[in-house]
């Protein structure tokens, strides 16, 4: 909890045909990061859309939004929700809601871009802090680098085993990084990544 502009970081489990009903949010910035299964999403904006593995919905609750999210599947569900504390110009911003695939495939071996509040980031979702999520999947053997600049982030895999700046990291460890420029990630297994940086 409350690391940089992170709220908190949930790892959540919700069985098969089961889920959070109608409740409501503001002013915070959630983005959920759906690892098995699927979560569907039907809020007081008329929103209402299934988020698959490996994808990623955002939800900006600014002024006021109700949602629910269900696992109308057969199977569990697994996924991350990452609440982000919202820039403070942006407290008064009408809510909203987007999901976007992210093909695995297409971060093989590389970031990309999930969410963020930057504009120069044009393929992400769009959220109103200044945040960036970002997703990667390595192979064992392989080493990935992430600039940070002096920023703060949360490292956690979804899958596999890593070495961070030469601290391991198992499945849904929780990597806490601050005051370095370069994180730079070993895999010791098939790892799939998921990094949030803030200020």
């Amino acid at each position: 909890m409350h690391w940089g502009a992170i709220r908190v970081w949930n790892d959540d489990r919700i069985a098969a045909q089961s889920g959070f009903p109608p409740h409501g949010h503001d002013n915070m910035e959630i983005v959920t990061y759906v690892r098995t299964g699927a979560i569907t999403h039907k809020d007081s904006l008329g929103n209402e859309g299934r988020t698959e593995a490996g994808d990623v919905q955002v939800m900006s609750a600014g002024t006021g939004i109700r949602h629910s999210e269900y696992n109308q599947e057969d199977e569990e569900t697994t996924l991350f929700q990452i609440w982000i504390l919202p820039d403070r110009h942006s407290l008064s911003e009408p809510p909203k809601w987007g999901a976007k695939p992210f093909p695995k495939s297409d971060r093989a071996g590389e970031w990309a871009v999930l969410a963020s509040g930057h504009a120069d980031d044009i393929d992400a979702l769009s959220i109103n802090a200044d945040a960036r999520v970002v997703g990667a999947t390595v192979k064992a053997g392989e080493t990935l680098d992430y600039a940070l600049g002096g920023r703060n982030a949360y490292l956690v895999p979804a899958t596999g085993s890593v070495e961070v700046n030469g601290e391991f990291a198992n499945a849904r460890d929780g990597v806490a990084i601050a005051e370095i420029d370069t994180i730079t990630i070993n895999a010791l297994e098939d790892s799939e990544l998921v990094l949030v940086e803030t200020a």
